[in-house]
């Protein structure tokens, strides 16, 4: 809390208003925890079953995942995909499409391909054409 005297401010300078009615403010912090669980959206389109979503945002994510009900899936968490077996991207991948999917958007909008390995590691003249140079003249 702030106090200040106005007797001991300068009567040249301007007082600003709000610390003149400085009062103290509180804070209140709510936590959550139980996490919110979001929507489960309808199926829409060709979508009518989990494994359609899946083929249908490709990286060969139904073969990696298997749930039967629709219900299920989407109540299926991260840690859920990650005691099933699934890596670290695949479950990323999964769970930022199953979100788009519940803002109605359009697969066709955000599913992508991997990016394809790197086929040449590092920079500058140390590796050219896939090769490593150590030095340029004969030994």
């Amino acid at each position: 809390m702030f106090r200040i005297s106005l007797s001991k401010v300068p009567l040249s300078r301007p007082v600003l208003p709000s610390i003149q009615n400085a009062q103290r403010r509180t804070v209140t912090t709510v936590r959550c925890d139980v996490p919110r669980r979001a929507d489960i959206p309808s199926p829409r389109g060709k979508i009518s079953t989990p494994q359609d979503f899946l083929k249908a945002i490709g990286r060969s994510s139904e073969t990696k995942i298997s749930i039967d009900s629709w219900d299920a899936f989407w109540r299926t968490s991260g840690w859920d995909m990650k005691n099933a077996g699934l890596s670290i991207q695949d479950r990323r991948y999964i769970l930022w499409c199953m979100e788009k999917f519940r803002q109605n958007k359009q697969i066709e909008g955000f599913a992508h391909e991997e990016r394809p390995k790197k086929k040449i590691r590092g920079r500058g003249p140390a590796v050219q054409f896939g090769k490593r140079i150590r030095s340029r003249r004969d030994r």
